[in-house]
């Protein structure tokens, strides 16, 4: 007896995972990035990197620094974000690297209480029991933290969870905590969100500053973006500022406090002497 035999299988057609070589070279490498996040963070090879964020009308006067997340390979060499945020960010992973960054920011803040720090984080990290838990054990140990405390949440992730965002940021400004929204005019946001979250600070998105004193088409987009949140009450800072142009232009844009590395680029061991108590007045209007 004969058995007439089908077309052979492929294990990419098999495995709607990997269905194609790209997807399985993709999913290997995605495993592989996860696999040493998780390595890092188990081992404590992390650290946080500080960037100034100076005041436009006078860059000698530091408002607050930006702490940025940084995870060490096994020989003690930084690891850029863009390599595993993309990964991570929507994964439980990408809730523990904001518990090891709050931590290192609070951790800073205590040692160091004359400066005011900016902590980046995930909308979602506000549901999240280990990080709600950590912030909440440094408050209750020492209140004062809140009011040298920011806390950043990108304009994509705030737009996700307004619902849950919304009571938190509430709660936590009882203790003086304020909050930026960072990547702002990067996409598309419902402005009603925006005015209903009331953010303190808007940070403008770095793609939108980069030769914005050359680029015309740029300068109306970014005017656009300052005017609207400076209708909503916030705060103005532009990010990724690398040339006196650009921050010449922001200035006269009315933009409040400048960020890149005109002024600085983030680094882990930070002078803190150089904080000169500048803090932006982050309720005007």
């Amino acid at each position: 007896m004969s058995y007439m035999k089908g077309p052979r299988v492929s294990k990419f057609d098999r495995d709607p995972l990997v269905s194609s070589p790209l997807n399985a070279a993709i999913s290997a490498q995605d495993r592989e990035t996860l696999s040493m996040v998780a390595a890092a963070l188990k081992d404590g090879r992390m650290r946080l990197a500080f960037q100034p964020v100076v005041y436009a009308a006078d860059s000698s006067i530091i408002g607050f620094f930006e702490g940025f997340i940084r995870l060490l390979n096994l020989r003690d060499q930084v690891i850029p974000a863009r390599d595993f945020m993309p990964t991570v960010e929507e994964r439980q992973l990408g809730r523990e690297i904001d518990c090891a960054a709050l931590q290192l920011g609070l951790l800073a803040m205590q040692r160091n209480p004359q400066i005011r720090v900016s902590i980046n984080m995930s909308a979602r990290s506000v549901g999240y029991r280990p990080w709600s838990d950590i912030l909440r054990r440094a408050l209750q140990e020492a209140p004062r933290l809140g009011a040298n405390l920011i806390l950043e949440i990108n304009e994509a992730s705030a737009m996700q969870v307004p619902d849950v965002l919304k009571p938190f940021m509430t709660e936590m400004r009882e203790y003086g905590i304020v909050f930026a929204l960072d990547d702002f005019g990067a996409g598309m946001t419902s402005l009603r969100t925006l005015q209903e979250l009331s953010f303190e600070i808007a940070k403008i998105d770095g793609s939108l500053i980069k030769h914005i004193d050359r680029l015309p088409d740029a300068q109306g987009a970014t005017k656009a973006a300052i005017a609207i949140a400076q209708e909503l009450g916030m705060y103005v800072v532009a990010e990724s500022v690398e040339t006196e142009g650009e921050a010449n232009w922001l200035r006269q844009a009315g933009v409040g406090c400048l960020q890149g590395y005109l002024f600085g680029p983030p680094t882990v061991t930070p002078d803190f002497r150089a904080f000169r108590h500048g803090r932006p007045n982050l309720k005007a209007s």
